[in-house]
């Protein structure tokens, strides 16, 4: 049974899951089957972007006579027009023409959730936020977020909207997976404190964590076997000893222990059996044992400062010998 959960600090309901439309560039009846299949899950975000081919056509096509009833993400940032330096970037003029080219693909005249793609170090953040608080007022844009940018950025982003009366980033996207924790050292302590939800792309790391590769002799799919580290075999292997113990699915066990963590999975199935698996991890429950044997399998540092601050944090020579005696935070 899909569970949903507040986007940051607003009212919006949004499922644990989100359907990831990158690769939907055309209207095939697969495409069509695995987002009835999402949607009759209970799934109701459906997340695409400007600089994705036709997906957003794909996804307006699909969300006929039942717009409402999702969430709709779209991203901007990436070109228009390579042959135009201003046809790209997250400055005020790439923002309204995107937008307005988003709303004609998608075939509606809102968007739910407008996400930055990419931080473009070349636009300063106030003119950003500005201009994202401008098409909400309009009603063209209900919430906004970030994707792939520092937590410096973000923080520096919601603390001006904060202060200005401007409409703040809702949302957090970044890559992160059981291969790929670096989010865990500033962005996602800085979600949880500034109150900021987050989605999560990369989540199986092309297949590596699904079980695809574990196999000798393996068909390559979109890595080639032999390419592997033998980090990746190894966190591979941890994942797929975990599943045959729950009787699950590798993919179920990556994606539950995301959801664990409060993070939303974007899922970008390419079948409808594929969609079904991953939805599974909705009905996961990790006991504590596996979890720390998959954060274990290969090596990760939190590096400076937070191993550091964690290593003082109940120290007496810094806190005083009654530290031990405080329940912090």
């Amino acid at each position: 049974m899909m569970r949903y959960r507040l986007l940051g600090r607003t009212g919006l309901r949004v499922s644990e899951l989100f359907l990831g439309a990158m690769t939907y560039w055309s209207l095939t009846p697969e495409v069509r089957r695995i987002f009835d299949v999402y949607a009759d899950a209970g799934g109701n975000v459906v997340d695409t972007a400007s600089m994705y081919g036709e997906s957003e056509s794909v996804v307006g096509e699909l969300l006929e006579g039942r717009r409402d009833r999702f969430v709709l993400a779209t991203k901007y940032t990436g070109t228009r027009d390579r042959t135009d330096l201003n046809a790209g970037g997250n400055h005020r003029k790439n923002l309204v023409k995107s937008l307005e080219q988003s709303l004609r693909r998608l075939r509606t005249d809102y968007i739910d959730l407008f996400w930055v793609h990419v931080w473009d170090r070349h636009t300063p953040i106030e003119e950003t936020m500005r201009a994202l608080d401008d098409v909400v007022r309009s009603g063209k844009v209900l919430y906004v977020g970030m994707s792939d940018a520092p937590a410096w950025l973000v923080s520096r982003a919601n603390t001006l909207a904060e202060e200005r009366g401007w409409t703040p980033f809702a949302g957090l996207q970044v890559p992160y997976s059981l291969l790929r924790r670096d989010v865990e050292r500033e962005l996602l302590p800085m979600a949880e404190a500034l109150g900021v939800s987050v989605a999560a792309w990369g989540t199986l790391e092309r297949g590596i964590l699904s079980g695809r590769y574990n196999q000798p002799g393996a068909a390559a799919s979109r890595v080639s076997p032999d390419s592997l580290t033998e980090r990746e075999l190894t966190m591979g292997r941890a994942v797929a000893e975990v599943a045959g113990e729950l009787g699950v699915t590798a993919s179920q066990v990556a994606l539950a222990w995301m959801m664990r963590r409060g993070v939303h999975p974007i899922v970008g199935a390419s079948s409808v059996e594929q969609l079904k698996d991953n939805l599974g991890a909705s009905g996961v429950t990790l006991p504590e044992e596996a979890v720390r044997r998959l954060e274990s399998a290969v090596e990760f540092q939190l590096g400076f400062p937070r191993d550091f601050i964690e290593e003082v944090d109940r120290s007496p020579d810094i806190y005083g010998d009654a530290i031990h005696l405080l329940d912090g935070r």
